[in-house]
């Protein structure tokens, strides 16, 4: 793929009102939540829940992009049509996670580093054949007490832009994902200061690199309060401190930020994407900012199913419902009243 495809494949992800679909869960986190709501969690299991969200009626209309797990990339539907070919008659892009999960940084207690470059170009090629035509890597900041250290943003911010390099050399659009977390009780401020040394040292590992700005997305944490911090910043002051984040960091030339929904609940991520969405409208940004939610638009819909084939529609009209309302987010023109009508909808069916 070429440097003018690579964006353009980077621009149709972020088109206008779409976003994307984070469907790559490992096998562990994907147990976790089928048991959640009282299913075994099997090869079948998995493929039957992803193939129901890729089905969905009308599913185009608000996704751009799914990022699938090496199992998924593998699997065919019900109907034996490969689940990469299922999306793409659809008009939606398939992509591909491609980082190993994150083990412990040596020498730095509590701090991690993203494993996977080892046999990474193959695996790319590979991916490259089955039919991604991106890709996803995940790097993990913790704040805590004298945390996060330099090295361990150092080393993360290598590795995404290796992944990166390798990703755009093989035809594959990255998507770069520096994850400042929000567990802990740290205030808005702190994690401001934490977010912007992750992203200022990505990009600068990013140009060392040779990574084309313009054929690759950001996936970012939003600028928020702690998980179990008093006085938790609203929507508007994270839609602030978000923005003037980005306006120190990230370049022109990135096509579009993706943000994670990085544990926040259904509410909050929609409401603080409206949020920021609405300041841009005002204020103009040079990015694309939509959306890039797993449990976001997944948590939802996945209690309706329960694991009943009866329970199929029920499940997509609720996953219909979460795109609709974060697309409606992505373009500044989401409600609250919005929300409460999605749920009484939800309840009457």
């Amino acid at each position: 793929m070429s440097t003018k495809e690579l964006a353009a494949t980077a621009r149709a992800l972020v088109a206008e009102g779409k976003g994307i679909l984070a469907a790559d869960e490992s096998t562990g986190t994907m147990t976790r939540r089928l048991q959640s709501i009282g299913v075994e969690s099997t090869e079948d299991s998995r493929r039957s829940w992803r193939e129901l969200m890729f089905t969905a009626d009308g599913f185009a209309e608000y996704i751009s992009g799914v990022i699938l797990f090496d199992e998924t990339i593998r699997q065919s539907s019900n109907e034996g049509r490969r689940l990469v070919d299922v999306l793409n008659d659809a008009g939606v892009i398939a992509g591909i996670k491609v980082d190993r999960g994150t083990h412990a940084l040596a020498g730095a207690s509590g701090e991690v580093v993203t494993d996977g470059l080892d046999g990474l170009r193959g695996r790319l090629a590979e991916y490259h054949g089955l039919g991604a035509r991106f890709t996803k890597w995940r790097a993990v900041i913790t704040i805590g007490e004298r945390i996060p250290s330099n090295y361990c943003i150092d080393v993360n911010a290598h590795a995404l832009a290796r992944f990166a390099a390798l990703s755009q050399e093989a035809g594959l659009v990255p998507i770069v994902e520096p994850e400042v977390l929000m567990d802990g009780s740290h205030s808005i401020d702190r994690c401001f200061d934490v977010t912007e040394r992750a992203l200022r040292r990505t990009f600068e590992e990013l140009a060392a690199q040779r990574v084309n700005l313009e054929g690759m997305l950001l996936k970012p944490n939003m600028v928020l309060s702690g998980h179990e911090a008093p006085d938790r910043a609203g929507a508007a002051e994270v839609a602030e401190r978000t923005l003037a984040c980005f306006q120190r960091t990230v370049p022109a030339a990135v096509p579009g930020i993706v943000f994670l929904s990085g544990g926040q609940g259904d509410e909050e991520a929609t409401g603080n994407l409206d949020a920021i969405n609405r300041r841009v409208a005002r204020e103009g940004a040079p990015w694309e900012l939509s959306f890039s939610f797993g449990r976001g638009l997944q948590a939802t819909p996945l209690k309706a199913w329960g694991g009943s084939p009866s329970s199929l529609g029920k499940a997509q009209k609720a996953l219909l419902q979460r795109a609709r309302l974060t697309s409606a987010a992505r373009r500044g023109a989401y409600s609250p009243e919005n929300e409460e009508a999605a749920v009484q909808g939800s309840r009457r069916r």
